[in-house]
């Protein structure tokens, strides 16, 4: 099954409230086309670890192995795997050079894992120009970030 996913996360005020949006395009084997929307809100989250989350959750919502084209706007998630950043940071134990760590890799390890059973592809995409959906989920990701019920991005 192919299934597009849209993600945007927007951290509003930094370190305050903020949020992710994810939007999941997909067809089913009878031809009928389906949208799931998945939102959360966080505190304490920076920009990067928001793209990170808005990517898991759109992997580990499905549920059988699927081709995937993944849209972000961070020029960081996508290039980590289109300019294979992550294979090199695995190689050297996550590390940028000797003495400085790879930021993220919690995360990092648990968008690997989500992303085991597909195949993935990676897009950037610059802002929102041309991608309504990419806006839909900055929507989501504001709504998220005005809930009542924020979580704390801590011991993911």
């Amino acid at each position: 099954m192919n299934v597009t996913i849209y993600t945007d996360g927007s951290a509003r005020g930094n370190p305050g409230p903020g949020g992710y949006g994810t939007v999941l395009l997909y067809t089913d084997s009878k031809g009928n086309c389906h949208r799931r929307e998945l939102s959360g809100g966080y505190k304490k989250t920076t920009n990067n670890r928001m793209e990170l989350l808005a990517a898991i959750a759109g992997l580990e919502a499905l549920i059988r192995p699927c081709r995937v084209e993944l849209y972000s706007d961070s020029q960081y998630l996508v290039k980590a795997f289109n300019e294979h950043w992550i294979d090199g940071w695995m190689k050297k134990n996550w590390k940028r050079n000797k003495k400085e760590d790879v930021k993220n890799v919690d995360l990092w390890k648990r968008l690997l894992k989500a992303m085991e059973p597909h195949e993935v592809s990676f897009h950037w995409v610059k802002g929102h120009a041309g991608h309504p959906e990419n806006e839909r989920c900055d929507h989501l990701a504001v709504e998220a970030a005005l809930g009542e019920e924020l979580l704390t991005d801590e011991g993911l």
